[in-house]
């Protein structure tokens, strides 16, 4: 460990100036500074002081999302408990406070020694439970000091990493056996725990909390229930967490639609805020119609015109706006980012068009495929999958929801994990 934080620190020495030129230049970077540099933030000290704490860390939007559906449930569980919990996205803290209530949201401290543990003191918590695949070395290594049992649930590996993890597994081993209990989302990420090191014993699986039992339970947003007001009529295609390159062919494609399905309507959500302005530019210089949803909620059109492309440029709306769509595009698949999780779509019945690059999301990808409830594409057959499925996706759009269904259940079985691990510990 103490190599670790020596690279740590000379990482966070090297790239100071970079961090310092950022800070100075955006907000999203200076938000939360104090805070991962270890000094608890006072209303934080106050809303744990006296009370049993489980401290969840959820990375980003996604992360938080699935955390919500545990808590509530553990909430209900430990009513006089508190439910902390950390992020370390700015987007996963606006989700976090948005979705989580009275539940206390602070950023991850940075992962060296005296940052952690400053918080572990304060928090003092009966459990750790970290998401997906957020394994902290000094995290870990603290947690174990101070006799806090860690639960990794929703645990992922993804294509991308499993070699990295593996070509490191000597390092990961000794780290993964200060792990209480991992709960996988498939077999395959199962597997791949025990091979760089997990004791198998810890490891089981209890499925992806992403299929969740009916529809997002965050209710609808303003802009979701201005957005269905104006395309009751229309044909809309959600483009949803789209990155750098792929508007581009979204846009390129577009025409060749609305002259096949002219009452289409074209909706992209970029993954990251930063790039809604970036975005915008590119419609705008596309010479289609254009709205930006934040100027409609203010100026409020009476309909959208048909063919027209609209910017969804607020955070933690897409969610819902999914089930508006008649046919949804998963970003971060044509572009060789490894896809993004098209369960959130096909949670409403939406049929589901994918690039090739879906490895972050591959056995769910690979279970919609058997199911034939999702189209992989290629860049130029974009637009013909996009109209096919306009004309035609119900009865896609329909396997697809059953297959979400058929894998529902994970919160359940990981609530059940968790409240045998509390008790125990007891």
């Amino acid at each position: 460990m103490v190599v670790y934080s020596l690279l740590l620190a000379l990482g966070l020495v090297l790239s100071a100036p970079w961090w310092l030129w950022r800070m100075a230049t955006s907000g999203r970077y200076r938000a939360g500074l104090a805070g991962r540099l270890g000094i608890v933030p006072p209303s934080l000290r106050q809303a744990v002081k006296g009370k049993q704490v489980i401290w969840f860390h959820a990375v980003s939007v996604g992360e938080v999302v699935a955390a919500s559906r545990l808590i509530a449930q553990l909430q209900e569980a430990f009513p006089r408990w508190v439910m902390v919990v950390s992020t370390t996205t700015m987007t996963g803290q606006k989700i976090a406070r948005e979705r989580l209530g009275k539940a206390p949201v602070f950023y991850l401290p940075l992962d060296f020694a005296w940052a952690v543990r400053a918080y572990l003191r304060v928090l003092q918590p009966r459990l750790m439970v970290l998401m997906e695949s957020e394994l902290w070395p000094r995290l870990l290594v603290e947690c174990e000091r101070a006799a806090v049992p860690v639960a990794v649930v929703n645990a992922r590996i993804s294509d991308r990493s499993f070699p990295r993890y593996m070509r490191l597994r000597r390092l990961w081993r000794p780290l993964l056996r200060k792990v209480t209990i991992f709960l996988a989302q498939g077999q395959e990420t199962a597997s791949r725990l025990v091979a760089i090191g997990a004791p198998t014993e810890r490891v089981r699986v209890a499925g992806n909390l992403k299929y969740h039992n009916g529809t997002p339970d965050m209710g609808a947003s303003s802009i979701t229930t201005m957005l269905q007001g104006l395309v009751s009529d229309r044909k809309l295609v959600v483009a949803g967490s789209t990155l750098p390159g792929e508007e581009e062919m979204l846009l390129e494609a577009w025409p060749g639609v609305v002259a096949q399905v002219p009452e289409a309507v074209l909706l992209i959500a970029p993954r990251h805020p930063e790039r809604f302005a970036e975005v915008m530019r590119m419609v705008d210089g596309s010479g289609l119609r254009s709205y930006r949803a934040t100027e409609m909620q203010q100026e409020k059109p009476e309909e959208i015109t048909a063919g027209s492309v609209v910017l969804l440029d607020t955070v933690g709306d897409l969610a819902t706006v999914y089930g508006l769509a008649c046919v949804a595009f998963l970003g971060g698949s044509l572009v060789a980012k490894g896809g993004h999780n098209p369960l959130e779509a096909a949670l409403f019945g939406v049929p589901v068009v994918m690039g090739g690059s879906y490895e972050n999301f591959r056995a769910v990808v690979d279970g919609m495929r058997a199911a034939e409830a999702i189209r992989i594409v290629t860049r130029e057959q974009l637009g013909d999958a996009l109209v096919e499925l306009l004309r035609d996706g119900q009865e896609m759009g329909a396997r697809g929801r059953t297959e979400y269904r058929k894998q529902s259940g994970a919160v359940g079985r990981t609530v059940t994990v968790l409240l045998d691990l509390l008790e125990v510990m007891d």
